[in-house]
């Protein structure tokens, strides 16, 4: 193996809803947590407050049922393709998301992800309880890419990241090739390519 490639969760694996708004609106507290998505979008609130406010949503849930809820979320195409194509090239394919990391371990099961990073919900004898446990900042997702090469002995130039927006600059500044994919102006400014369409599998073709 000589590359990873990292993967953001909510408007780049997911299509035209976030994975939070999404959960949130068969959850019942889509209201609340579009405005909180719009304000954290604004810079008005970091992602340490916008979990808070979502957390309180999964109350009494367990991983389950939040598993069949997430099998009906619209994705891009071509996801179980890019996999495919980075396993086949030999590399590894990881979730480095804000999201909550449940949806990246639905992820994971689903499509046959190596590995992810996220938000933690706050878990008691296996029911969330509303609160918090571990609420990620961009730089975490530097974090999770940097001790997984030192671990696997791979040169960060060597690895692609695949993001949409401003919590992916970070990690854009940080690997060797960053592919901003339908992305914001100042995504886009970053990356080293950049790709507007409907399938992330074409995408990842930038970066070979």
């Amino acid at each position: 193996m000589n590359w990873i490639v990292f993967f953001d969760i909510d408007g780049t694996l997911t299509r035209g809803v976030t994975s939070g708004a999404y959960l949130a609106r068969l959850l019942g507290h889509e209201r609340t947590m579009k405005e909180a998505e719009e304000a954290y979008a604004r810079g008005e609130l970091d992602n340490n407050e916008v979990c808070r406010i979502d957390a309180a949503g999964y109350a009494g849930r367990t991983t389950a049922e939040l598993f069949g809820m997430l099998e009906g979320m619209p994705l891009v195409d071509g996801v179980a393709q890019a996999v495919e194509a980075i396993h086949t090239a030999g590399g590894e394919a990881h979730i480095a998301s804000l999201a909550w990391d449940v949806v990246g371990a639905y992820l994971c099961e689903r499509y046959g992800f190596d590995g992810f990073v996220g938000s933690k919900l706050e878990m008691k004898d296996g029911v969330y309880t509303g609160e918090v446990s571990c609420a990620l900042e961009a730089g975490d997702k530097c974090a999770y890419a940097r001790e997984l090469c030192v671990t696997l002995g791979i040169d960060l130039a060597e690895c692609v990241a695949i993001g949409d927006s401003r919590s992916d600059i970070q990690l854009f500044e940080l690997v060797g090739t960053s592919i901003a994919f339908n992305a914001t102006e100042e995504a886009r400014r970053v990356a080293t390519h950049v790709y507007c369409g409907a399938d992330i599998a074409d995408a990842l073709a930038l970066a070979r």
